[in-house]
């Protein structure tokens, strides 16, 4: 029998840590290869993790809550059919413990003292600590303390406070939790899982990022018109919505590709500019929000955008969503009107130059050519890393997203 160790995997790119949200096992347990023996959370992603060996829970050495780096020791598996290696991991085991007897006693021998040594030793005033023995495991004999008597004795080293030098090390204040009172019939909530990875890139993004913001309004009159009259048709010919969230994506990838520097990430002593447009989607699952990636936006159909939405957004729901299925955003656009808000500032989705809210639309009177008229407005608001991005550049994306989205009519937009 071997004893194998199950480290916590790598979920996906930039992930460095996961929390334990449920074993799946207990100690045990039968297991084979590639059975599901705990579900993990990470910032991106809930998974499963998959057992390396078939074999005998033998320990779990992390609780369920626990937030282990990439790598980091979850659980023992006791392995069938490896005697070789387990004897072989025995042996190893032996060979330490015995060194490591062998290494106190060795130790216990040099702080033994006879008689006649502490006696010498008061007599001539040496600390024997700085007597080099030459007994059995190092002890200091009798003759070890004449000869150097005879030699003139040990001139006694500098206390250690004399030499330590250098100034002490300060010890930086440790961030603890506010301390908030708490009332009768108050309900605490501990944070953990996804709630406190949000709250761990909120305040990256807040403590990193240069935040500015922006806002324009927009006549959306003929894009509403055109999907109201194909929504019922398009959801019986396809299986879901045609929502109006899909035409926003689709004016703001184009509007992207005309301006690449908002689909950019800061690194430092430098600005990496993405070629691919992969937009991030913000979809929210009861109190968790997940922000998995719509795949070069910019090459795909409004049906095909609608369509990624669709599977997205129920994947989401369901639990489904793979690490895959987070990776390589580029640039984050979110759908705060759904819940009815007209204004709103988003916080960047970190290491993204930008993120842009779409708001609710609202029939409200305008005038045009003197006269006041019945028009579909929205809001879109602008969040834009000032390191990265400037007013003059988001201005004219803006309006360049603005004029896609008010030429948009059944007659100059395809939907396939």
């Amino acid at each position: 029998m071997a004893l194998e160790k199950i480290n916590m995997p790598q979920l996906g790119e930039s992930v460095t840590e996961g929390t334990i949200n449920t074993w799946l096992v207990k100690v045990g347990d039968q297991v084979n290869k590639y059975d599901p023996i705990a579900e993990v959370m990470t910032d991106k992603v809930n998974a499963e993790v998959p057992s390396s060996f078939t074999g005998t829970i033998k320990e779990l050495v992390a609780a369920e809550g626990d937030t282990l780096s990439v790598g980091e020791l979850m659980c023992y598996v006791e392995v069938e059919g490896s005697e070789e290696a387990g004897e072989q991991q025995v042996e190893e085991e032996n060979t330490k413990k015995t060194t490591s007897t062998a290494s106190r006693e060795e130790s216990s021998m040099k702080t033994r003292y006879s008689p006649a040594v502490l006696k010498l030793s008061q007599e001539h005033n040496i600390p024997l600590d700085q007597v080099t023995g030459t007994g059995r495991g190092g002890r200091i004999t009798r003759k070890d303390m004449e000869k150097l008597i005879a030699s003139g004795g040990v001139t006694p080293s500098p206390t250690k406070e004399a030499v330590n030098t250098k100034p002490e090390k300060k010890t930086e204040p440790t961030q603890s939790a506010p301390s908030i009172s708490v009332s009768q019939g108050d309900i605490e909530i501990p944070v953990t899982g996804v709630r406190k990875a949000i709250a761990k890139n909120m305040v990256t993004s807040k403590t990193e990022i240069p935040h500015a913001w922006m806002m324009i309004e927009v006549d959306v009159t003929d894009l509403v018109t055109y999907r109201n009259s194909m929504k019922d048709k398009f959801k019986k010919a396809e299986g879901f919505n045609l929502t109006f969230f899909a035409f926003f994506v689709k004016a703001i990838s184009t509007a992207l590709k005309e301006f690449p520097q908002l689909n950019s990430s800061w690194a430092g002593d430098k600005i990496i500019q993405r070629k691919d447009i992969n937009m991030s989607i913000a979809v929210a699952k009861g109190q968790e929000l997940f922000v998995p990636v719509i795949k070069n936006a910019d090459e795909k159909s409004i049906k095909g955008i609608a369509k990624d939405i669709h599977l997205l957004a129920d994947k989401a729901r369901t639990g489904s969503l793979t690490a895959k299925d987070m990776e390589g955003g580029t640039f984050t656009v979110n759908n705060t009107g759904s819940f009815g808000s007209v204004q709103s500032m988003g916080v960047i989705n970190h290491p993204q130059a930008a993120i842009l809210q779409v708001e609710s639309i609202v029939k409200r009177p305008v005038i045009i050519n003197d006269m006041f008229a019945a028009r579909d407005m929205v809001n879109l608001c602008l969040s834009l890393d000032h390191r990265v991005l400037d007013g003059l550049i988001c201005g004219q994306f803006l309006a360049r997203v603005k004029q896609l989205l008010e030429q948009t009519n059944s007659e100059n937009t395809p939907i396939y």
